[in-house]
């Protein structure tokens, strides 16, 4: 059952902040390898959702004058908006509000609490906190992690302001845990954590000085209690991290969600988060005796037209804004096509055009409505009949049929993202190289049957690159595969190769353009 198994994660997103195309970028990433997953034959969970506690949410709404359960609730509606916005199949939205998630931390706590470190020493102790804690990022910091303002002042290494808290606490034994870690990281390259230069960076941190962790607050109430002690309230990240158990179906360890689904395949994060979810999430895994996610892949920031994006700076990039300007599965493609996956990335309203005219409207695009436009004329809308097949014929089915396992690698191993669309692109180029040496309009009075070959050859490769890219860009592929005939049940990952190829005679729609050029004289200047 595990073995066709895929449960694929978003970090769920602070209800503090609204939705931006940071948080739009992490989830297509994982909406695309959940898509890839299943038309690839896995069964896949593909988690979303919102972190609603945290003395930070509790202000936000002190502040707006609402309490703090109705404020969650008006947030957590817009990153449910986003997730239909841009066409995401998550399978289920997680809130850390529902009971499901407050019985699956507690449960947590218990089991962490019950158990000893690999040093033989209770994993939870109460004990009297002090130190540096910042509200916006919800984290505390030593002394040796801060940076200075312009006037000397501290700030946290965000550059979110902090404030010195003291305060009871129960802390986690971190430490204790620091060999575990480091074995459960492995050497470079083991995947554990992706990039390697995340790798490299979480083992950085974990083999220097790796202090306890305040696991509890009794500053504020907006949280999820601790099991016996009413008065504190657990550490919004032990809180955040644990809906990835949940949602899997803990604490109901028998329960064919958690069987089938736990341990998780991918956390996908921004580098931020990282060091919450590669090294106190698996330590707190450990702790309570429970499996530990495969990998953590942590991908890079986007700048604005060159400028870091900042809510001051007034540069904060909307989803539904270049959404509604450039099309939805346009920006889904930028968006993965535009940077090497893991990097950081700017975005440009010139690159953007570019790659939807040069790209999908002139490559893609024009070479699925010639073939298609020819076929409707000359082959009375139906799918042609191949004779014999030619060098160049197989030269370019080859690679067709060949390219599905080259595009899984990216996807599903290294995660490159733009590797897969380049894979992708090589064939579609490929494809417009040969219909152009073939010259199928001349054939058409030289040698009919040869023309007809040669269409069937060109649709051919066309269907197998709109399923391919499907992951990428769901609605306009399915117009294409609409157009080429294929059925329904016919545009998954079984059916590519020449046994799923759309029979001869099939009648075929009408062709219409999937990708219309972006016009915009600014631009292209």
């Amino acid at each position: 059952m595990r073995k066709s198994a895929y449960y694929v994660t978003t970090p769920i997103y602070y209800v503090n902040d609204s939705p931006h195309i940071g948080h739009a970028y992490t989830s297509l990433a994982c909406d695309v390898l959940a898509r890839f997953q299943r038309l690839d034959g896995h069964s896949v969970l593909f988690l979303t959702g919102t972190d609603e506690h945290g003395q930070k949410v509790e202000k936000s709404a002190a502040a707006a004058g609402w309490p703090p359960k109705e404020f969650v609730d008006e947030v957590s509606g817009r990153f449910r908006q986003l997730s239909e916005l841009m066409n995401y199949s998550n399978d289920d939205f997680i809130r850390t509000t529902e009971a499901r998630h407050i019985r699956s931390c507690q449960e947590l706590w218990r089991r962490i609490a019950a158990n000893q470190s690999p040093q033989g020493r209770d994993n939870i102790y109460l004990d009297t906190y002090g130190g540096w804690y910042s509200v916006r990022d919800e984290a505390f910091y030593g002394e040796a992690e801060l940076i200075k303002d312009a006037d000397g002042g501290r700030l946290a290494p965000s550059g979110a302001p902090v404030e010195w808290v003291e305060e009871p606490s129960y802390f986690f034994r971190l430490g204790d845990w620091r060999q575990r870690l480091l074995d459960y990281y492995g050497a470079p390259g083991s995947g554990t954590v992706m990039p390697e230069s995340r790798h490299n960076e979480v083992v950085s941190f974990v083999e220097g000085e790796l202090f306890d962790l305040s696991i509890s607050r009794t500053s504020f109430s907006w949280g999820i209690p601790v099991p016996g002690d009413d008065a504190h309230i657990m550490y919004v990240w032990l809180d955040a991290l644990t809906n990835y158990v949940t949602a899997a179906g803990f604490p109901d360890e028998e329960s064919e969600t958690y069987k089938t689904f736990w341990p998780a395949d991918l956390h996908m994060v921004g580098k931020d988060i990282l060091r919450f979810h590669a090294v106190y999430w698996p330590a707190f895994l450990m702790a309570a005796g429970l499996a530990l996610p495969k990998r953590v892949f942590a991908h890079g920031w986007w700048t604005n037209e060159g400028e870091k994006i900042s809510k001051s700076l007034g540069n904060v990039i909307e989803p539904a804004d270049i959404v509604e300007r450039y099309g939805l599965d346009q920006v889904r493609y930028f968006l993965l096509r535009e940077v090497p996956f893991g990097n950081d990335g700017d975005f440009s309203h010139r690159a953007m055009v570019g790659r939807i005219n040069s790209e999908l409207a002139n490559d893609f695009g024009n070479l699925a409505q010639r073939v298609l436009s020819m076929i409707n004329k000359n082959c009375a809308a139906r799918m042609p009949q191949a004779a014999e097949l030619s060098e160049a014929d197989k030269e370019l089915l080859d690679a067709a049929h060949g390219l599905s396992g080259r595009v899984r690698g990216e996807i599903t191993e290294n995660h490159a993202f733009h590797e897969a669309l380049n894979e992708i692109w090589v064939v579609v180029r490929m494809a417009n190289g040969y219909v152009a040496g073939q010259e199928p309009w001349a054939l058409k009075k030289t040698d009919p049957e040869r023309m007809a070959t040669v269409l069937y050859v060109a649709a051919e490769a066309i269907r197998h690159l709109a399923i391919l890219a499907q992951p990428f860009m769901p609605e306009s592929c399915a117009k294409m595969l609409d157009q080429l005939g294929v059925p329904a049940d016919g545009r998954d990952f079984s059916c590519l190769g020449p046994e799923g190829a759309v029979k001869p005679a099939t009648e075929l729609p009408p062709p219409e353009p999937v990708f219309p050029r972006f016009v915009d004289d600014a631009a292209e200047d």
